[in-house]
C-alpha cells in the first residue's frame, strides 16, 4: 500500500504533540520556570509594576514642570447698572463681552523648604460690544515668584523619606514573593518526585509479588508452607496491583498540579529528576539576622508606616498652631489697544502676599487630632518591634532546622540504602525458603517508608533553603544580595 505526502504529514502532525508533551524537570529548572511563568509570579510581577510606577511619578514630580492653561473664548451678554449723568440716575444697560486668554507656567518644587519657585508668563484679550466698543490686550511677559506656608506643614520634606522607602520596599515585597514561588515550586516538585517514587515502588512491588506467588503456589505443592501463607500470598497480589492503580491515580494528580502551577498545558507528561545530596552551607545566625534587618519587606514596611505615622504628627501639630504663608514675585506688566502694543515697554509688577491663619476656639478638636497620631504612631512603633522579635525567632529556628535536615539527608540516604539492600536479601531468602511471609512484608514496608524519608528529607531541606533565601533575601550560596541580583537584571 502507498503512502502519499498528505498522509504522511498528517501523520508527523499526530506525532509532534506526543513528542512535545513530554518534558523532564530538574528541581532548578522547575523553579525557573515557576518564577518565569506561574500565574502566582505574574500577580506579583503586576503588584509591583504599580508601586513603581508611582515611584515614577514621584521622581517627576521633583523636576520642573511645564503647564499651559487656556480659555479660547468667553463670551458674557449680561445686564448692568450704569449712571448716566445727563438724567443723574442709574440705569440699566445691556452689556456685550468676549474675552480669551493663555499662559505658560514653570513649576519647581523646593524640597528643603517646602515652598514652590514658578515662572510663567500671561496674555489676555478683551472685546467689548454695544455702544462703547473697544479692544484691550493684557501681557505678563514675564513673572518670578517663590510661594510656601512659613509655619507649615513640608509635605516635599516627607515625601522626600517615605517615597523612596515605599519603592525599595515594594521592590523587596516582589523578591519576597518570588522565593514564595520558589517554595511553592520545591511543593508541587517533591509531590510529583514522591509519587513518581510510589509508582514505581508499586510497580515493583506487583512484579515481585507476582514471583513471590508463582515460587509460593510451587512451594504449596510440595507442602513447604501453608494454604493460610498461599492464600497471603494471593492477597499480597491482589492488594499490590490495587495499590499500583492509586498510585497512578496520585501520580497524574500530582503532574497535573505541577504543570498547571508551572503554566503548562494540562497534559504535558512530566518527569522529575530527583537532585542529588545538597552540600553543607554554613549560615551565621547574627549574619543572617543583619541581612533580614536590612532587607526584609516587613520590617521595611513598618519603617515606611513609622515614618508615615511621624509625619502626621507632625502635620496635625502644624494644624493646631497658627500659620502664615508668603507669595512674593516679581514681573512686568502692559495693557494695550493692540497686540504689539502690549509688549511694548512694560511696567514694572511686584507682589508680595502675607497670609495668617490662627485658630481660636476649635473645643480641643486639633489637640484631639494630635494626640490621635501620636498614639498611632507609638501602635506603629510597638507592631513594628513584635514583628521584628517574631521574624528573629523564625530565623534563628529555621537556621536550626536547615542545619539538622543538611544531617538528616545523609541519614535517610544511609537509611534507604539499607533498606534496599535488606529488601533483596529478604527475597532472596523468600525464594530458598529461609524467610517467612511476614518477614518479606515487613522488609517491603521498611522499603517503601525509607524511601518516602528520603524524598521528605530532602523537600524539608530545600524548602528551609529557600525560606531563608525569603526571610533574608540573600543567597548564601554565591554570597550576593537578591535585591542586587534583581537591579543587576532589570
Amino acid at each position: 500500500m502507498k503512502i502519499n505526502r498528505i498522509q504522511i504529514l498528517v501523520l508527523v502532525f499526530m506525532l509532534i504533540p506526543a513528542a512535545v508533551s513530554a518534558v523532564t524537570l530538574t528541581l532548578e529548572r522547575t523553579i525557573e520556570l515557576a518564577n518565569d511563568s506561574s500565574l502566582m509570579a505574574f500577580r506579583y510581577r503586576n503588584m509591583y509594576q504599580s508601586s513603581y510606577w508611582q515611584y515614577v511619578s514621584y521622581r517627576a514630580g521633583r523636576l520642573p514642570s511645564l503647564s499651559l492653561s487656556l480659555t479660547p473664548a468667553k463670551y458674557n451678554r449680561y445686564m448692568t447698572q450704569r449712571y448716566d449723568s445727563e438724567q443723574n440716575i442709574d440705569v440699566f444697560r445691556e452689556q456685550q463681552m468676549y474675552s480669551a486668554s493663555a499662559g505658560l507656567e514653570i513649576e519647581q518644587n523646593f524640597d528643603l523648604l517646602g515652598g514652590t519657585f514658578y515662572l510663567e508668563t500671561d496674555l489676555e484679550y478683551l472685546r467689548n460690544f454695544g455702544a462703547n466698543k473697544y479692544t484691550q490686550y493684557s501681557s505678563v511677559p514675564l513673572r518670578i515668584g517663590y510661594r510656601q506656608s512659613l509655619i507649615g506643614f513640608n509635605t516635599f520634606k516627607w515625601e522626600r523619606k517615605i517615597e523612596p522607602l515605599r519603592y525599595e520596599k515594594a521592590k523587596k515585597q516582589l523578591i519576597y514573593n518570588m522565593e514564595n514561588v520558589s517554595e511553592q515550586a520545591v511543593t508541587y516538585f517533591f509531590a510529583l518526585a514522591l509519587a513518581q517514587v510510589e509508582y514505581k515502588l508499586a510497580e515493583e512491588n506487583v512484579a515481585s509479588c507476582d514471583t513471590l506467588y508463582v515460587i509460593g503456589k510451587r512451594r504449596y505443592k510440595i507442602a513447604a508452607i501453608s494454604h493460610a501463607d498461599l492464600l497471603t500470598l494471593e492477597l499480597d497480589r491482589v492488594n499490590a496491583r490495587n495499590t499500583l492503580e492509586n498510585s497512578r491515580i496520585s501520580l497524574k494528580r500530582a503532574m497535573f498540579s505541577l504543570a498547571s502551577f508551572l503554566g503548562m498545558d494540562k497534559n504535558t507528561e512530566i518527569e522529575v529528576k530527583m537532585p542529588g545530596r545538597p552540600q553543607p552551607i554554613d549560615i551565621p545566625v547574627d549574619l543572617a539576622l543583619g541581612y533580614a534587618k536590612e532587607n526584609n519587606p516587613t520590617l521595611l514596611g513598618h519603617k515606611q508606616t513609622i515614618l508615615e505615622g511621624e509625619r502626621e504628627v507632625g502635620r496635625t501639630k502644624a494644624e493646631s498652631r497658627f500659620n502664615a504663608s508668603v507669595n512674593a514675585s516679581v514681573g512686568f506688566n502692559q495693557v494695550a489697544d493692540d497686540f504689539s502694543g502690549a509688549y511694548r515697554s512694560p511696567l514694572r509688577q511686584d507682589l508680595v502676599s502675607v497670609s495668617i491663619s490662627v485658630p481660636l476656639i476649635d473645643w480641643g478638636v486639633r489637640k484631639g487630632k494630635v494626640n490621635m497620631a501620636k498614639n498611632n504612631l507609638n501602635v506603629s512603633r510597638i507592631a513594628a518591634r513584635q514583628d521584628e522579635l517574631s521574624i528573629e525567632e523564625d530565623i534563628i529556628m529555621t537556621i536550626s532546622d536547615y542545619k539538622v535536615r543538611q544531617r538528616l539527608i545523609a541519614s535517610a540516604s544511609e537509611a534507604l540504602d539499607l533498606a534496599d539492600m535488606a529488601y533483596v536479601q529478604t527475597q532472596q531468602r523468600f525464594i530458598i525458603g529461609k524467610a517467612d511471609i511476614n518477614s518479606i512484608t515487613l522488609s517491603l514496608s521498611r522499603r517503601q517508608e525509607a524511601s518516602k524519608n528520603y524524598i521528605s528529607a530532602l523537600q524539608n531541606f530545600w524548602l528551609s533553603h529557600y525560606k531563608i533565601r525569603r526571610l533574608t533575601l540573600h543567597d548564601f550560596e554565591s554570597g550576593i544580595s537578591l535585591s542586587d541580583q534583581f537591579d543587576l537584571k532589570n
